[in-house]
């Protein structure tokens, strides 16, 4: 098991979410769960939906692990700090998930 708090989320624990535009250009997507309140930001949100289909549209792919990375130069829009895939084999992203989730 982790040595941090680990919280699970099940579609019966979700009251409701929350996705928009905030001001004029950046996205936020908010999940309210019972006493909790959690907001992603957009380029948090791009890289979840790239990992998830990353692994749903790929034929043998089951796992991806994407790491926080500071970027030096970056592009108009996008946010400084990224998600950023790490090349990591598969088993070792698995093992790691099932030692978070206590399998």
């Amino acid at each position: 098991m982790a040595d941090y708090r680990v919280d699970v989320y099940r579609n019966s624990d979700i009251d409701y979410i929350l996705m928009g535009v905030r001001g004029h250009r950046h996205l936020r997507l908010v999940i309210k769960a019972g006493d909790r309140c959690i907001v992603f930001q957009e380029a948090t949100v791009a890289a979840i939906v790239r990992a998830y289909i990353g692994i749903k549209a790929h034929p043998l792919r089951r796992a991806i692990k994407l790491v926080r990375s500071r970027l030096s130069n970056w592009k108009d829009g996008y946010a400084e700090y990224q998600l950023i895939e790490e090349d990591v084999a598969e088993e070792d992203i698995i093992s790691e998930l099932d030692n978070i989730l206590g399998i």
